[in-house]
C-alpha cells in the first residue's frame, strides 16, 4: 500500500516537472521573447564594442605619450578631447569652417598614397 502511494506521488511529482520544464520552454520560444532576448544580446554586444573602444583609445593615448617621451617630443597629449570624426566621412558633408582642400599637383613618385 505505501509502495503504490509512493510511486503514484513521485510520477505524479515528475509529470509536474515536466510539464513546468515543458512551458517554460515553450515560453521562451514565443516570437516575443526571442524579440527581446536578441535585443538584450545586441544591447550587450554594444556596451562591450563600447567598452573595447575605449580601451583601445586609452591604450592608444598611452602608447602615444611613451612614444612622445622616447622621441623627445615636449607636447602634452590632451585625453580629455573627443575623438574628432573626418568631415569626409560624415554623410552631411564638410562642416561650414572646413577649409577648401586642393589635390597636390602630378608627382613622380608614387609611393606617396601609401
Amino acid at each position: 500500500m505505501f509502495r503504490r502511494t509512493f510511486w503514484f506521488t513521485a510520477g505524479a511529482a515528475a509529470g509536474v516537472w515536466a510539464t513546468a520544464k515543458v512551458n517554460r520552454k515553450l515560453k521562451q520560444l514565443t516570437p516575443e521573447s526571442l524579440a527581446a532576448q536578441a535585443a538584450d544580446k545586441a544591447i550587450e554586444t554594444g556596451h562591450r564594442l563600447k567598452d573595447f573602444a575605449l580601451d583601445v583609445r586609452e591604450g592608444m593615448v598611452r602608447r602615444e605619450a611613451e612614444l612622445g617621451g622616447a622621441l623627445g617630443l615636449q607636447a602634452p597629449v590632451d585625453q580629455d578631447l573627443p575623438v574628432q570624426r573626418h568631415w569626409a566621412v560624415e554623410a552631411a558633408g564638410p562642416p561650414a569652417d572646413a577649409p577648401s582642400r586642393t589635390l597636390p599637383s602630378n608627382s613622380n613618385n608614387r609611393n606617396e598614397d601609401h
